[in-house]
């Protein structure tokens, strides 16, 4: 995979931890963005329309809500890498 994963997170929260554990247990290089930092907030909101955390953007794709939301389709796009 060329582009790694990018993970805009919080902290304390636990959605961004579970999805952080996700990519770490399946050996997914991640950068890792914090959105209560305004900048990377509005960065968030201009690219992907929501500065909510977490967001999981892999192979351009962004994924936002719970981590039981994401995972169906973090297994799918991580099939493929």
């Amino acid at each position: 995979m060329s582009d790694p994963v990018l993970l805009y997170t919080s902290p304390g929260c636990p959605d961004c931890a579970a999805v952080r554990r996700y990519l770490e247990e399946h050996h997914v290089a991640y950068e890792e963005r914090d959105v209560t930092t305004p900048s990377v907030a509005a960065e968030a909101k201009s690219r992907y329309g929501v500065r909510v955390a977490p967001i999981t953007v892999i192979a351009g794709e962004a994924l936002w809500g719970t981590f039981a939301h994401q995972k169906p389709r973090l297994d799918e796009l991580l099939a493929k890498i």
